[in-house]
């Protein structure tokens, strides 16, 4: 959980960030590049060297299952990269 955490609090600073505001499609592209390289970072990190629970864990369906969480972290990333363009939004308001 906690690399999901810290995966989210990452896309939130990026979407905060990200230069123009609402471009939508910009930081969809963008975050789908970032979010799949920490995607892939993460499961491998959660994978080797924290085993034990400490993140989304489908071991037991082999390769696909790390796909599926490399796809989880890629979402919980641009969920985050939206919040951060919201809150700058809303912040400049």
């Amino acid at each position: 959980m906690l690399l999901e955490i810290l995966n989210l609090v990452l896309g939130i600073v990026f979407g905060f960030f990200h230069k123009g505001k609402e471009d939508y499609y910009s930081l969809l592209k963008n975050g789908v590049i970032i979010g799949l390289v920490l995607g892939i970072i993460f499961v491998f990190a959660a994978r080797n060297l924290v085993p034990g629970g400490m993140s989304i864990d489908i071991g037991f369906l082999g390769m696909p299952g790390i796909f599926i969480e490399i796809f989880l972290f890629l979402a919980i990333f641009i969920l985050g990269a939206f919040i951060g363009d919201k809150i700058e939004s809303i912040r400049k308001k």
